[in-house]
């Protein structure tokens, strides 16, 4: 079951003008939103694909995959690292965890 949900989504225009903002209809399943402690990255010619876990040792769950254009994720980094400073601004230095024993995450 769908429910419209109202997310301020800008959509820019190339001439940045004018920008579109959309409503999106999601799922009360996808708007709770997934966990992750754990993420994998794998990269082809054509797209990038980004696995979220969440594991707990010695069990783990895929939580969410997505496929991504080598385009997109390349923006999407730039807007993700304006949100890292934006918060550090805000909420100050970000610790960066620790990386695991043995690490699931890369570039494969």
């Amino acid at each position: 079951m769908f429910k419209l949900e109202r997310v301020n989504i800008i959509i820019p225009k190339m001439d940045q003008s004018n920008n579109q903002q959309i409503q999106v209809k999601a799922t009360d399943e996808v708007i709770k939103g997934v966990y992750s402690n754990v993420m994998e990255l794998k990269g082809l010619k054509d797209e990038f694909c980004l696995d979220f876990f969440n594991v707990f040792p010695p069990i783990g769950a895929m939580t969410a995959r997505i496929v991504i254009s080598p385009g997109h994720m390349k923006r999407m980094v730039k807007v993700l690292q304006q949100g890292v400073n934006t918060f550090e601004e805000k909420f100050g230095k970000i610790e960066e965890a620790e990386e695991p024993s043995k690490p699931r995450m890369g570039f494969n």
